[in-house]
């Protein structure tokens, strides 16, 4: 599950980082939520970074439903909602850090996970076209053992070197496949933060500050 996440590295250090230009200003995301026009690189312009809704409306049943914004990387070459995106509409999705619940005593406790080198990263997407215009869902995966303490679940992190492959369309699906392994352990650091980061409306950079034990 991934349901919030950050975007807040300065627009000139993501564009050196994935060797793309913004098609508008950046604004830094402390608390990216569904529904919200994100930065992504689509499979189609490998070197803009455009804004992107997140999250893609079911198109069965007769009432509105909730947006879906995660996939299992499991199961989406196999679903029929998602398989011919990810055949040929995938995307990287801009961020720097993510948000996951841990349950306690207390209540849920927020925490922070991000890479050790503090670095930009993306996330595995894959995109549609709702109304003429794009929108994506993140693909996650089992968690790893760090992981697993706060979630079972985690986003699908691509390694720099990945990001070729994940936009190439004509990549066999064995391997599109074995992307979508957990991000190494020990590459990544998770802190607790504010429980501000629980509703959608606050974005501040308090929200990444690290918050005690």
């Amino acid at each position: 599950m991934c349901g919030r996440y950050t975007a807040s590295a300065a627009q000139s250090v993501i564009e050196d980082y994935f060797g793309a230009e913004f098609s508008e200003t950046h604004i830094p995301r402390y608390n990216a939520s569904p529904g919200q026009n994100l930065p992504v690189i689509l499979d189609t312009e490998p070197r803009k970074i455009l804004s992107v809704g997140w999250g893609i409306k079911p198109s069965w049943g007769k009432e509105p439903r909730r947006l879906l914004i995660n996939a299992r990387s499991e199961t989406v070459h196999q679903r029929p909602t998602f398989r011919q995106s990810f055949q040929k509409r995938r995307c990287l999705i801009v961020a720097d850090g993510f948000y996951e619940w841990q349950k306690m005593k207390e209540g849920k406790q927020p925490f922070r996970i991000m890479l050790k080198t503090g670095e930009p990263f993306a996330f595995a997407g894959i995109w549609q076209e709702i109304d003429g215009q794009p929108a994506y869902v993140i693909l996650t995966t089992e968690a790893n053992p760090l992981m697993r303490s706060i979630h079972d679940r985690m986003p699908v992190i691509l390694r720099r070197r990945q990001h070729e492959w994940w936009l190439d369309s004509g990549l066999p699906e064995r391997e599109v496949l074995e992307l979508l392994d957990p991000y190494p352990e020990d590459a990544i650091t998770a802190y607790r933060v504010s429980r501000a980061v629980n509703s959608s409306k606050n974005q501040s950079p308090d929200l990444i500050k690290a918050q005690g034990t």
